[in-house]
């Protein structure tokens, strides 16, 4: 990994979301013989699926996240591609960055992880914003949360909604205009 906590080998992320721990593992093997990928993350979330990000050169992460597929068959509960993702994205991935002010706060809470966090990559790109996180909760659901301004932030959060693919995907989207500073607090810590 290089220093943003992307792929040293190139642009690409991709994750493959199974409803099965077992059939993860082996889709992540297959992953991983397929083409030079390189491993990003893989974790188990509640209501036992299975998660693994990978990271690479455009044509290898596409058939990288093919060969996970057809191992994983009817286990795939979720999946994205992002050729060239946000440089914001691994952070709120790996947990809640921390902003010193909320001026507005926008959240996106998708039932799946992979959604939200194509949901991020499609926010942040589309407006100036901070990503505070985009990736999995308690239950196993997905959720965005960023902060900027008003307009920005609406902006960010209808690109994101728009982005998610899958019909009954998305939960909520909430614009919170002025937020109390108190969710400062509660939201990156």
């Amino acid at each position: 990994m290089n220093g943003n906590g992307f792929s040293t080998r190139g642009p690409a992320i991709a994750m493959l979301e199974t409803s099965s721990i077992a059939k993860g593992i082996e889709a992540t093997d297959a992953m991983m013989k397929r083409a030079g990928v390189e491993l990003l993350l893989t974790t188990i979330v509640p209501r036992g699926k299975y998660l693994v990000l990978i990271g690479g050169a455009v044509a290898d992460v596409e058939a990288s996240l093919r060969a996970g597929k057809d191992v994983a068959d009817g286990t795939v509960v979720d999946e994205f591609l992002i050729q060239n993702a946000h440089p914001q994205l691994p952070a709120a991935v790996k947990g809640k960055v921390k902003v010193a002010a909320l001026v507005a706060v926008g959240i996106i809470e998708t039932r799946e992880v992979a959604s939200a966090i194509l949901a991020g990559d499609a926010a942040a790109k589309a407006a100036d914003v901070t990503l505070i996180e985009a990736r999995n909760q308690p239950g196993a659901k997905g959720m965005v949360v960023l902060t900027g301004d008003v307009g920005a932030v609406r902006a960010a959060v209808a690109a994101g909604v728009s982005s998610i693919r899958r019909d009954g995907m998305l939960i909520a989207e909430v614009v919170i205009p002025y937020a109390h500073e108190a969710l400062v607090k509660s939201l990156t810590s």
